[in-house]
């Protein structure tokens, strides 16, 4: 027998809101503190998902390996590091919600698994600082029980502990709750944690086709996903 699934926990980049714009503008002003090329909105989709001291250093290594960069070999990465944050910090809270838009079936999504009594918690790698008011500008928040971000726990995804903490937050056995990701990312930590997970097709996946990641289903909408979860309930 199917486990019964009470919750769900649900990512929030790439699977709830478009959020490349915001991080294209928001590194790029960044950049151009540091006196730094501006960064291709494709890199930034490729990086993004695994909090934001991977992207900031990951888009610090490939902007300072620019020709064009025309920077001493002596700049390093952790040399950068500490400054770009800074303003990266202070750009993202400048743009947060606005360059990013609402996927299609995501409010009908989170309305259909609420109407059937899933309970609902956001969990993003994205510092909780950006991710509430996120959620909020983009009228999302009140749908969810918790949210918690890449700074709430010791350890950010793919590792299992934020989903199980998440669990022990939502009340529910991890067997009983389902992860709702576009990447990877998502899944190592929800096989980690023994958690069911179902995948998104349209988000960001570290630049690879999400179907290559084993899942219980990949949508192309989460409106889907309240029907596919009631056929497979019990």
């Amino acid at each position: 027998m199917r486990p019964n699934i009470q919750a769900a926990i649900v990512d929030l980049d790439g699977t709830m809101v478009d959020t490349l714009g915001d991080f294209e503008v928001a590194l790029n002003h960044t950049l151009a503190d540091l006196d730094l090329p501006p960064v291709t909105r494709a890199l930034v989709e490729r990086t993004v998902g695994k909090g934001s001291e991977h992207l900031i250093r990951s888009v610090l290594a490939h902007q300072l390996a620019l020709p064009e960069a025309g920077v001493s070999a002596c700049v390093t990465v952790d040399a950068l590091y500490e400054a770009a944050w800074q303003r990266y910090q202070h750009h993202y809270l400048q743009c947060n919600g606005q360059h990013s838009a609402v996927y299609p079936g995501v409010q009908d999504a989170l309305q259909g698994l609420s109407q059937a009594g899933v309970h609902l918690a956001c969990l993003t790698n994205k510092p909780l600082s950006f991710a509430k008011p996120l959620l909020k500008a983009k009228g999302l928040d009140g749908f969810f029980k918790h949210v918690f971000g890449g700074d709430s726990f010791e350890r950010k995804k793919p590792d299992p502990l934020p989903i199980l903490k998440t669990c022990e937050a939502l009340g529910t056995a991890v067997a009983n709750t389902l992860m709702v990701g576009d990447s990877s990312n998502d899944a190592q930590a929800a096989h980690a944690a023994g958690c069911p997970v179902v995948l998104v097709t349209y988000g960001y996946n570290h630049g690879r086709p999400v179907q290559e990641t084993p899942a219980a289903a990949w949508l192309d909408t989460l409106a889907h996903l309240p029907p596919w979860l009631q056929t497979r309930q019990g």
